[in-house]
């Protein structure tokens, strides 16, 4: 780590001076291309995820990669569920099950790949980080973007059974991008703005909002499989990832309770168990790294640092079978 390098503030310390919690914007940008001469040409082994299990965000690309077939081309670290005062720890697999060391730059803290990208970052040391191991630097920390990347740069790398596979059709994707906009807002944003909220106003704004959201989705699915149809979609695996932590963990935790998804949401149930149950789906779905990180490291909602016994909904049974392959 630089010595010039500036860290932030109390990373624990999520909301503004009025109450609201914002989200920060990704700081690094780059695209990973099937164009051979371009900075970060799409090249097996040359790249590597970190993630946290914890992560919705990260949690995303975890299963693109899962669903695309990756997991020889892309190497994975995971961090420990608990995130203390310097971010996000790596920990081995008989400290924190399921956690990994990093044995790509030997770095104990995520923050030390952001330092080593860019010496004097100062914004938040988030998950997933996509890196290049030739070029020893961040390639990219939006999960929006790196599942697009997954989508389709390593199309001609994979086994021929996950070539052309898409989750960001051409025909859909204008339909696929307005959906996006409003489930970030309001559902995979506003469960976080809702339960860091510090004044009572933003937070009853917002988790009405929320609702209102949950309650529009569960109308789409009474007449559709997938968001958008027949059709599997990155709409709807953007979505899975914060439905799965919901009633374990936002409802309580995050104060998002006006309903469960267990009791008050039966066609997104229906749906949920339906993602969850595809292949390799459930291996990214790691419920007590979910439960341990939000209630152990959110001291400022949970001081105790209690973790509840409940892990949601049984997303394995009953069986949901698709009504062909959904991608």
């Amino acid at each position: 780590m630089s010595s010039s390098a500036a860290a932030p503030s109390d990373i624990t310390k999520w909301s503004s001076t009025d109450g609201e919690f914002r989200r920060q914007v990704s700081s690094f940008r780059n695209t990973v291309s099937t164009d051979p001469s371009a900075e970060f040409p799409a090249e097996a082994g040359r790249y590597h995820l970190y993630v946290s299990l914890a992560c919705p965000w990260a949690c995303r690309a975890l299963l693109v990669r899962e669903l695309k077939g990756l997991q020889d081309l892309i190497g994975v670290s995971v961090v420990s569920y608990l995130m203390g005062p310097k971010g996000w720890e790596f920990a081995s697999p008989e400290e924190v099950p399921g956690a990994t060391l990093d044995d790509i730059n030997g770095a104990k803290y995520i923050r030390e790949l952001y330092f080593k990208a860019e010496p004097n970052y100062s914004a938040r040391f988030t998950v997933p980080v996509l890196w290049d191991k030739k070029k020893q630097t961040i390639v990219n920390n939006e999960s929006s973007e790196i599942i697009r990347m997954f989508n389709t740069a390593f199309d001609d790398l994979v086994a021929p059974e996950f070539r052309g596979i898409t989750f960001y059709p051409e025909e859909l994707r204008q339909q696929i991008d307005e959906i996006n906009e409003w489930i970030y807002d309001t559902v995979n944003n506003g469960v976080y703005k809702s339960g860091f909220a510090t004044a009572q106003g933003p937070y009853e704004r917002h988790c009405r909002a929320l609702f209102e959201s949950l309650d529009r989705i569960e109308k789409i699915l009474e007449n559709n499989e997938f968001l958008l149809g027949t059709r599997l979609t990155e709409a709807d695996l953007r979505l899975f990832t914060t439905i799965v932590r919901f009633d374990p963990v936002y409802h309580g935790h995050f104060k998002c309770n006006l309903k469960q998804i267990a009791t008050g949401y039966p066609n997104i149930l229906r749906w949920t168990r339906e993602i969850y149950q595809l292949p390799g789906v459930a291996g990214t779905v790691n419920m007590e790294h979910i439960k341990k990180h939000y209630y152990m490291s959110h001291t400022q909602i949970n001081p105790t640092q209690v973790v509840p016994l409940s892990d949601g909904p049984d997303l394995a049974n009953p069986i949901v079978k698709p009504a062909k392959r959904p991608y």
